[in-house]
């Protein structure tokens, strides 16, 4: 569709690895570069793909406040977060800042200054937490928010402000995005893990053994490339979803063990695997899915590549790391 010149779009974090792909989904969409403001904190005009450059801090309330005034966008997407689970563990006080401070501050400041503007919020599923142990198959979103880990946790707090702050009038649409992935993700994440891992094995960098973490869990993975088209299509003005919450899900769940076998066979090297107990995280939950009836219906949104091509993307992109 054809865009108006003041639908303008704000993206919060958007040096990091969701952040670039979702301003290419915002192109790709059919939006002009100058409708697109990528805010990061060191003016990273690289990671803006040509589009308008926003030097910001989220946790600069006074300089967030002036941005939004000034710009008046129609849908901030605030993808900003420190969204690796053992970092937030580690900095309890920087992941709550981050995770719920800047969240309730941009609400509030939309409400104040920018009233008419959309915010587009970037949650986890790992906000369902224990509510995953009660359920046999994919849960939907009226299951119970039980965080298990201080990721969890601030994402649920933030999902649940913003719940509230709806019926005061913001504008906020709450996605619960489950595991997504793909080329550039940092290594922190099982994908990448893995894939680097292989990447340096077939480089010689390492020996022929791959450290694993827990192989039986069962997650539901998305390619990084969908999520991004969700979060372009929740900024369309023709989409009538203000108040709305939803899963960024597959609808289905596969284990860790399939994806490493996947990419092991993607390699021509003889690969063992060895358990690091450092990789295992206390709060595992053995199964999390998550239904996408409602996103599939109402956003008309659907998965579209397939997750072998995810993992190759993945392996593809580390292997290029490594190359002499």
């Amino acid at each position: 569709m054809a865009f108006s010149s003041q639908d303008k779009i704000l993206v919060t974090g958007a040096a990091g690895f969701v952040g670039k792909v979702c301003i290419d989904a915002l192109l790709e969409d059919g939006r002009h570069p100058d409708q697109i403001f990528a805010l990061s904190r060191h003016n990273e005009q690289a990671a803006a793909r040509g589009v308008n450059s926003v030097k910001g801090d989220i946790l600069d309330r006074a300089g967030m406040r002036d941005i939004v005034a000034e710009l008046q966008p129609f849908a901030i997407i605030h993808l900003a977060a420190i969204a690796e689970p053992a970092k937030a563990r580690a900095d309890h006080d920087g992941a709550w800042a981050v995770n719920f401070d800047s969240v309730r501050h941009l609400a509030e400041t939309i409400l104040d200054v920018s009233p008419k503007t959309r915010l587009i919020f970037s949650g986890s599923a790992e906000a369902y937490g224990a509510s995953f142990n009660d359920s046999p198959g994919p849960i939907d979103e009226f299951a119970a928010l039980r965080p298990a880990t201080t990721y969890g946790a601030t994402k649920a707090a933030a999902d649940m402000l913003l719940g509230q702050m709806a019926q005061d009038g913001l504008r906020a649409v709450r996605f619960r995005a489950f595991n997504h992935t793909g080329a550039g993700q940092a290594p922190a994440y099982v994908v990448p893990a893995f894939a680097e891992q292989i990447a340096r094995i077939e480089a010689g960098l390492q020996p022929p053994v791959v450290n694993v973490g827990n192989l039986e869990a069962k997650r539901d993975f998305l390619d990084v490339r969908d999520v991004a088209v969700a979060y372009a299509r929740a900024a369309d003005p023709a989409m009538d979803i203000d108040g709305s919450v939803f899963n960024l899900a597959s609808g289905e769940a596969r284990s860790i063990r399939s994806i490493l076998d996947t990419l092991v066979g993607l390699s021509n090297h003889e690969i063992d695997v060895e358990t690091d107990p450092n990789r295992l995280r206390p709060s595992d939950v053995p199964y999390a899915a998550g239904s996408n009836v409602r996103i599939c219906k109402e956003l008309g949104w659907a998965p579209a590549h397939d997750f072998e091509e995810t993992l190759r993307d993945t392996l593809t992109f580390w292997r290029e790391q490594f190359a002499s």
